[in-house]
């Protein structure tokens, strides 16, 4: 009997070891988790009602089996519950409020029962080998790791990344790259999710960082620090661009990137199934660095829209197709990499839209000022586009117009002002015949223009204002790409169809900033909390009228 106890003992702490050493999770969960399946069997036998604990000593394999009992003057639960008479038995010095240990005698586990205790303890130990995944990839994000391709699964890629599996899913793959089950696979941790069926990893190979780390494998200088990848942008599987930046003056960031006969570049090229990679010098000046992102493309001149952040590039006619890219595809990396949106233009639609404004704002001044043609192109040539920066520019700066002085100055402002307020009048009686109120236009940043634009909107009252988010009222609308076509017989330019996501907010046009917004928004929303304070006043006034009138019926 003592050699089958000991049996017995040997062999629960030889399965606790091996569940341990192949699943590298810690020996006393595995302890832990059969303890817990011996109680469930040990309920299953005597009672479930039964407060019952095991232990399992690791080192020796002994099982203990208790029930735990409160010892009270009168039992209610004998299945917890114990009298003061019954306790002395168990522990000579027990009394009453005690909680105290009854020893059980070990449980033979039947066919049900251990089938029970094999599902809790492998239960356990799948927890337990999920939360060690979990821990150990949580802070690998942004990191290379090289798996083996393990299943295809409706086009996502289950990746054997040893003590874990990752997924490339469809969009994070490289187009036409053929996944093969067994072969190794190199990709980047995007991020690692907590999940019900263990840690979610996700993989990329489509990411541009995925780039930038296999550039820091192949250029020590890059993975020194000495050069610096600033920024990134692919069309995976087909082409990318990235700018790059020496911190030491004596390294040429592009030709350390390329690598003597392109050796660097080329491993990073293999590696993305032969994405073209264009290697660009970082500029902190906006203008050269776009220059520079549009290459192989020569750019005649560059206007910079910082307010709305776009960017007019232009090019000379035998330069567009290139500029472009197939598909729209060089200039559409080029914004992503400088961060702007880039417009292209030939040299010749650049002059007819510099012609068109600047006849539009001539004829605009002509007629809001009341001065002749030449004068109010003399305006526009020195940069004046709007009626407000006539009226509230320094006098001397008109003044110092050639062929102006300060007499001239002053009565250009003086009629700028009443034309701003004439223009203010027309919105004003527009804005009220939409029926917009009058506690909108003493809301901080907005004009008579802006209240017109809110009142079509069916934005007419104070609430209806404070119930918007700040980008419901600001945000800029995004436009949609232009289409070209190079082909002389191809159909005519058009405009994408605006997709619903596409729309900005109610005020986007005018150019409000974030913290603008806010001001808004918030001034809209302080009439309520004036409600809230001035809310318990009646409330006050109630409980004065009932103490009188209980003062009242007591006399």
């Amino acid at each position: 009997m003592a050699s089958a106890i000991s049996a017995n003992k040997a062999e629960l702490l030889a399965i606790a070891n091996a569940v341990a050493s192949e699943k590298m999770i810690d020996k006393s969960i595995v302890i832990e988790a059969m303890e817990e399946a011996i109680q469930k069997s040990a309920r299953n036998r005597y009672g479930a009602e039964n407060d019952i604990r095991a232990k399992l000593d690791p080192q020796t394999g002994d099982l203990r089996l208790w029930r735990v009992v409160e010892v009270v003057e009168e039992v209610e639960d004998y299945f917890k519950q114990v009298d003061l008479t019954a306790a002395k038995k168990l522990e000579d010095d027990a009394k009453l409020g005690d909680f105290i240990v009854d020893p059980l005698p070990p449980v033979d586990l039947g066919r049900i029962d251990a089938q029970s205790a094999k599902q809790v303890i492998f239960q356990k130990v799948r927890d337990a080998e999920r939360e060690r995944q979990f821990e150990e990839f949580k802070d690998r994000a942004n990191e290379v790791i090289t798996g083996v391709i393990k299943s295809v699964e409706f086009g996502h890629v289950i990746v054997n990344l040893g003590r874990a599996e990752g997924v490339i899913r469809r969009d994070q793959q490289i187009p036409r790259e053929a996944a093969r089950v067994g072969e190794r696979i190199r990709a980047i941790i995007t991020k690692v999710e907590r999940n019900n069926r263990g840690p979610q990893i996700f993989l990329s190979r489509a990411h541009p960082d995925f780039m930038r780390k296999l550039f820091a494998q192949e250029v020590p200088e890059i993975y020194d620090g000495i050069i610096e990848i600033k920024a990134a942008a692919r069309d995976p599987g087909s082409r990318a661009k990235i700018g790059v930046i020496s911190h030491d003056s004596s390294i040429d960031p592009v030709g350390a990137c390329v690598g003597m006969k392109g050796s660097r570049v080329q491993a990073v090229v293999q590696e993305l199934q032969g994405e073209k990679i264009d290697i660009i010098p970082w500029s902190e000046d906006t203008a050269t660095f776009v220059v520079n992102a549009l290459q192989p493309a020569t750019v005649s001149r560059v206007v910079l829209d910082e307010e709305e952040g776009r960017i007019e590039v232009v090019v000379p006619d035998d330069q567009l197709s290139l500029a472009i890219g197939r598909r729209g595809q060089n200039v559409r990396l080029a914004s992503q990499l400088t961060g702007h949106q880039i417009d292209i233009m030939t040299e010749e639609e650049a002059s007819e839209k510099r012609s068109k404004e600047f006849a539009e704002r001539s004829k605009m001044f002509e007629e809001e000022l009341d001065v002749d043609e030449t004068l109010s192109q003399l305006l526009v040539a020195e940069g004046f586009a709007e009626l407000e920066e006539v009226a509230y520019v320094e006098l001397a700066e008109l003044a110092s117009i050639e062929g102006f002085d300060e007499e001239l100055g002053e009565e250009l402002q003086s009629r700028a002002l009443e034309a701003l307020e004439r223009q203010a009048e027309t919105f004003r009686a527009a804005r009220r015949e939409l029926g917009v109120e009058d506690a909108l236009a003493e809301m901080p940043h907005l004009s008579e223009a802006m209240l017109v634009t809110l009142g079509k909107a069916g934005i007419k009252t104070l609430d209806d204002l404070a119930d918007l988010a700040t980008d419901e009222l600001i945000a800029k609308k995004r436009e949609a790409p232009r289409r070209r076509n190079n082909s002389p017989d191809g159909p005519p330019m058009r405009r994408a169809p605006q997709r619903p996501e596409d729309k900005g907010g109610v005020l986007g046009e005018y150019g409000l900033n974030e913290e603008q917004g806010n001001e808004i928004i918030m001034a809209a929303r302080a009439h309520w909390f004036e409600d809230e304070e001035e809310a318990p006043a009646p409330a006050a006034e109630q409980t004065d009228q009932q103490e009188a009138a209980d003062a009242d019926s007591t006399q």
